[in-house]
């Protein structure tokens, strides 16, 4: 079994096995090279953002800057906008759906690192090498949410679509489809509902 394929099974794996090292290393420079891109070169970056990624939908568009650990293991749907420092370290996998809004500085995070101090050191395996060992857990976002500046998704969390999540939020639990959460951890604050719509705002010229 290969070390991606201990991740994809929610097992101990080593990411400094040197395939895994490879694909990273692609996807530093890759997001670097976004970087570099000027916004207005849009078909350079669309070029560069479907050789980073698992899957990229239609019209989806990617501020900059940008940080993918694999892009490998990231697939994005149609329709999205992410604005400033959107980051996401992808050991296992990511799945964002079509119609989403992600605010400044959101950061979607898998790994998960061993909690005992001697065992981050590094663990002994089966044939006697030490080696540093983390596991991951995949983040799957639902259609049409918007994530506010500053939110941070923890590992194995799922939301569902059309939800809003405050900002600054820390998002370490599952959130139910049509919720508006908020917090450190975030919680579920109420469902969003009609009396939610800004449309009482709008003058006689819109």
């Amino acid at each position: 079994m290969t070390e991606e394929e201990r991740i994809f099974k929610g097992l101990l794996f080593a990411p400094g096995d040197p395939d895994l090292v490879a694909k990273k290393r692609k996807s530093h420079q890759l997001s670097q090279r976004y970087n570099l891109t000027l916004e207005e070169d849009s078909a350079a970056r669309n070029q560069i953002l479907r050789e980073l990624l698992l899957e990229i939908g239609e019209n989806t568009y990617v501020q900059g800057p940008i940080q993918f650990h694999y892009g490998c293991h990231t697939k994005i749907g149609a329709n999205c906008f992410m604005n400033f420092n959107f980051t996401v370290q992808d050991d296992a996998p990511v799945t964002i759906g079509s119609d989403n809004q992600f605010g400044p500085n959101v950061t979607i995070v898998t790994p998960l690192h061993p909690i005992i101090a001697e065992e981050r050191r590094g663990m002994v395996c089966s044939d006697g090498v030490k080696r540093f060992l983390c596991y991951a857990k995949p983040v799957c976002i639902g259609n049409g949410c918007w994530f506010g500046a500053n939110v941070v998704v923890c590992p194995g969390v799922t939301i569902g679509d059309n939800c809003v999540i405050g900002a600054g939020s820390v998002v370490t639990r599952d959130i139910p489809p049509n919720s508006l959460a908020a917090g450190v951890p975030a919680r579920v604050l109420r469902t969003i509902t009609e009396k939610d719509s800004v449309r009482s705002l709008f003058d006689e010229i819109h």
